[in-house]
């Protein structure tokens, strides 16, 4: 992954800004302050989604989309652009994010990436591995086994790729096995032949959101409560409507199968909303530690929470 936040060799390029964290952390807040901040300096800037989750136009309220009046004026691009029946994959994502990062350099504007989700940023920065299309036969037979099995199949056939991974990951699991039986070469092969990144034909300077745990996780079960009172089990009620693929990413957002199960009457909202707030706490925790080992240990971590109020907002991106 780019690991500048800025250097000599590089000091040419188009800049790109980075604000990683997890969920609730301020990101989105940061980021119009950074972006008003530049038009403070008789520049612009766009703020540019990366989060798996906000992409939805069906996860307005759940996936804690900015609305217009946080936006501030500010152009927000990825946001809500996808139909929750297409699922939009990390390579979907990047091809659309290179797209609007190109579109805001030709504009003479900052483009300002905002998100949690470190497979889209790795995806956009570091490039993708060219597998070609799973065959649907192999797949449905993977997709099928048990996990016990699944994980036998990967020891013998990867054992490189079964060695990294817990006996019980059965997405990952699944995934280096078919892709050994589909293509003949094992995931490792692939992935050594990235193509498609941006990340050393920019200038990226970025921060890393680490908060107080306690600090993030209260801020958690308050904005699950909140989008509950307001508006978050009209949207699921929508959503199940439509009757889409429960294995869309769609249908396995945080929140949707909690109100999902409140709204059929097998929870209760009591129960509903603390399972909400756990699941939304795991997640951060989760995004936390991928973010700790796999952003690069160059750029910043701000470990404080005032970070949101910090005059010189500019300046973290130097």
């Amino acid at each position: 992954m780019s690991t500048s936040n800025s250097s000599n060799d590089n000091r040419h390029q188009p800049s790109l800004a980075l604000i990683a964290g997890p969920t609730a952390s301020g990101k989105s807040d940061l980021a119009v302050r950074l972006a008003l901040a530049e038009q403070a300096a008789g520049r612009s800037a766009v703020v540019i989604n990366a989060d798996s989750a906000q992409v939805y136009a069906d996860l307005a309220i759940l996936s804690a989309r900015p609305e217009p009046d946080e936006m501030r004026g500010v152009s927000h691009r990825l946001f809500g652009a996808w139909d929750g029946a297409q699922a939009c994959s990390a390579a979907d994502w990047a091809a659309a994010a290179r797209t609007e990062i190109a579109r805001a350099h030709e504009a003479g504007a900052l483009p300002i990436l905002v998100g949690g989700t470190g497979l889209y940023i790795r995806t956009l920065l570091d490039g993708i591995a060219p597998i070609p299309p799973i065959d649907p036969d192999i797949r449905a037979q993977v997709r099928a086994l048990p996990v016990a099995q699944a994980w036998a199949a990967l020891s013998r056939e990867d054992p490189e790729r079964a060695a990294r991974l817990a006996p019980a990951d059965i997405t990952r699991i699944a995934r280096a096995l078919e892709v050994v039986r589909s293509t003949g070469r094992p995931l490792a092969d692939w992935q050594a032949e990235r193509e498609g990144g941006i990340g050393d034909a920019v200038r990226v300077s970025a921060v890393v959101l680490m908060p107080d745990r306690p600090w993030l996780y209260e801020r958690c079960d308050r904005r699950f409560a909140a989008m509950w009172q307001h508006g978050a089990i009209e949207e699921v009620r929508a959503l199940l409507a439509r009757r889409l693929d429960p294995e869309l990413p769609v249908m396995r957002a945080i929140g949707v199968r909690e109100i999902a199960a409140f709204l059929s009457g097998d929870m209760d909202a009591e129960s509903a909303i603390g399972s909400g707030q756990q699941a939304t706490r795991n997640y951060a925790k989760r995004q936390y530690t991928w973010l700790r080992h796999q952003m690069p240990a160059t750029w910043p971590r701000l470990a404080i929470e005032n970070y949101i109020d910090k005059a010189d907002i500019a300046g973290l991106f130097q």
